[in-house]
């Protein structure tokens, strides 16, 4: 199956949740939550892919032919290349529905692995968005990172053992989900963590802790001193601040700030492997890519069925 296949499946799945656009740059979604798109006007998702394609790459085509390895080690494992699945979590809410959080996990973990690469998995308002793919994990040998929710301390500790106890080798927290219009709108405790409780957090943890949501130099140097092994500079995909800077605008500072000293993911409109030799090449360690592997579990879908939903609400051209 080539990709455009599989884009051409998909379409007859995904819509009116995701357009399923030829370049998935946030015009056509603009605003939709629940759906795929950014927050308010959807600037923050539209940015992001604006600034990425900003970047241009010198060329310089006279060098030694030699074969390129493109392998790296984080986390103290070995991945066929840096890039690993953003977590997602609402395929109900925010997608049709298709899959499951469990059978989605089952598809993202597994074909991640089979590349030689991983996936981070996601958590919800409901206790299965997070237990379901960790369930997958563990019969993965631990082979994914669950991201937890800023939720109250107690509630993340459970989490934890829940996570040590499927034997994952990493575990992060998208503290920028306190934004997040369907998880604040909830009757769950969600918000904010200070420097103390993100320490108390990684305390907890035994294997590298990863903070999601940094878009500062003043937010990574505070997740250094929490104590974080890595951060992935991130805007959350444009769905927690509307009008917010890219994470590609703001990583060249970070990686001066921090050094070494932490590893440096990140994430937002990250599309091809143009894209990310640009982010390795400003400082980042690793991408992550979150909405394109949705749209490759839904087109490469053996079992899907016609999907007759009209298209509304979005200019045609957006979708070209």
């Amino acid at each position: 199956m080539i990709y455009e296949e599989v884009l051409e499946k998909a379409k007859k799945l995904m819509p009116p949740s995701c357009w399923v656009c030829k370049y998935c740059n946030g015009l056509a979604c603009r605003g939709e939550i629940p759906g795929t798109g950014g927050k308010g006007t959807g600037q923050s998702f539209v940015r992001s892919y604006e600034k990425l394609a900003e970047i241009k790459v010198s060329m310089d085509t006279i060098y030694k032919k030699k074969e390129q390895d493109c392998s790296v080690t984080l986390f103290g494992k070995q991945f066929a290349a840096p890039i690993f699945a953003a977590p997602i979590s609402g395929m109900a809410s925010n997608y049709t529905g298709h899959f499951t959080e469990k059978s989605y996990a089952e598809k993202l973990i597994h074909g991640m692995l089979n590349v030689g690469c991983v996936a981070f998995t996601g958590d919800g308002v409901s206790s299965h968005f997070f237990n379901d793919p960790l369930s997958v994990i563990e019969k993965a040998g631990g082979m994914g990172i669950p991201t937890i929710k800023p939720w109250d301390q107690e509630t993340i500790f459970n989490k934890i053992e829940q996570a040590k106890k499927a034997g994952v080798f990493a575990i992060a927290m998208d503290v920028d989900s306190a934004g997040l219009p369907l998880i604040f709108d909830s009757d769950k405790e969600v918000g904010p963590k200070n420097i103390r409780e993100l320490s108390e957090i990684r305390s907890k943890i035994q294997v590298p802790f990863i903070i999601k949501g940094v878009m500062s130099v003043k937010g990574a140097l505070k997740a250094l001193e929490s104590g974080a092994d890595a951060i992935i500079v991130s805007n959350h995909g444009g769905r927690v601040l509307d009008h917010a800077l890219a994470p590609v605008e703001v990583l060249p500072n970070i990686k001066e700030a921090i050094g070494d000293r932490m590893t440096i993911l990140i994430d937002g409109a990250i599309r091809t492997g143009l894209d990310v030799f640009k982010v390795l090449a400003l400082g980042a360690d690793g991408v992550l890519i979150g909405r394109p592997y949705v749209v490759a579990a839904y087109g490469g879908n053996n079992l899907y069925k016609e999907n007759n939903k009209r298209v509304k609400g979005c200019n045609e051209n957006d979708r070209l």
